[in-house]
């Protein structure tokens, strides 16, 4: 059996899905065996995929759509490996990303979950020289409602026993399954399993410092998409408050603050500044001690939220490109300090 399962679904995604397959195939760390979950794509996304010659790639095909989490639970029933790893396929891995991961689960028998960070990449595979930055260790249960400290769907390695750990059961398609992700959400999925696994098991979730993840930003979509990431987001409050209400009944609030911010920052990205003002405004009437418990990154979002909404029409592309350098340069020495301190 291969030590590693990495699980790539796939949808639409014909521009991008040869660079994210071949980014597994260049891995370090050969020992592993590719799911590739063809969720009804429309396009040539699996042609492309049925082109490349390797005994360890799996097509397995979907009789209707079923969505991102219904396709991550397909690869998750078809898996093999003792380790379950997700890529999404239009992101790509950096070589030693797997080699990382096993060096990390072997070395932390208590750690359930093993993610990276991940360096952002344009449409055309680009870096823009900046980085999700999620915390590393120490993760209380709150965090991962306020924050997604995994960052993105591409980022982690998980062990097969915590998939047994949350699996639950439902007819949601018609017959009984075994779900591991939530398919009755088509956004925030991912989050919603994280919070499950900090609040129902013993497993650690705990982070790498390397960038080990290429997250690719979508410079189309539109901000009605952001208020439909909301409602998935308000799903998530409600399932979670099912089993766990006094966590819900502490975390809500300063929670849904953190998404409104969060959202604004999008909205930013889509040049909206309509769209990234209300947002904002709505995080900080819901909860204000944003603010106080971060208030660089609460201040940096409220001015680029200004700037955009204020400022003549495109003065603000260059005035972003000059902020997003400097962030970028302060995160990379970050990320240096911790490998050294990692070192040491």
């Amino acid at each position: 059996m291969p030590k590693v399962s990495v699980i790539m679904p796939i949808y639409n995604v014909e521009r991008f899905v040869a660079d994210a397959v071949q980014s597994v195939l260049d891995q370090t760390f050969e020992d592993f065996e590719l799911l590739i979950i063809d969720d009804c794509s429309p396009d040539d996304s699996i042609a492309i995929c049925r082109a490349f010659d390797d005994p360890r790639i799996r097509i397995i095909q979907h009789a209707f759509n079923r969505g991102l989490a219904g396709a991550r639970n397909t690869g998750v029933r078809h898996a093999r490996g003792e380790l379950l790893a997700f890529l999404d396929s239009d992101d790509c891995w950096q070589p030693e990303k797997l080699q990382r991961h096993v060096e990390h689960l072997a070395a932390r028998p208590e750690v359930g979950v093993s993610f990276s960070r991940s360096a952002f990449i344009d449409e055309d595979g680009t870096p823009n020289h900046c980085y999700q930055m999620p915390r590393l260790t120490d993760i209380e249960p709150g965090y991962y409602l306020c924050r997604n400290p995994i960052g993105n769907g591409s980022a982690p390695v998980i062990r097969r026993g915590v998939f047994s750990d949350i699996c639950y059961f439902d007819d949601f398609h018609g017959e009984r399954e075994d779900w591991y992700f939530d398919e009755r959400l088509r956004q925030s999925e991912d989050i919603e399993c994280w919070i499950r696994i900090a609040l129902t098991t013993d497993w650690l979730i705990e982070g790498i410092p390397e960038p080990l993840t290429l997250y690719r930003l979508n410079a189309g979509g539109l901000s009605a998409q952001l208020l439909k990431q909301l409602q998935s987001w308000e799903q998530v409050i409600e399932k979670t408050r099912s089993y766990a209400p006094e966590f819900i009944a502490e975390w809500e609030r300063p929670a849904r603050a953190y998404q409104l911010r969060y959202l604004s920052r999008q909205a930013i990205r889509l040049q909206d500044g309509v769209m990234a003002v209300q947002l904002l405004h709505r995080a900080l009437r819901t909860d204000i001690r944003i603010l106080r418990q971060e208030p660089i990154r609460s201040l940096l979002t409220m001015g680029a939220a200004y700037l955009l909404r204020l400022s003549p029409k495109g003065l603000y592309p260059s005035m972003a490109s000059v902020a997003q350098r400097l962030i970028g340069s302060l995160q990379a020495r970050r990320i240096g300090r911790d490998l050294g301190s990692r070192t040491c």
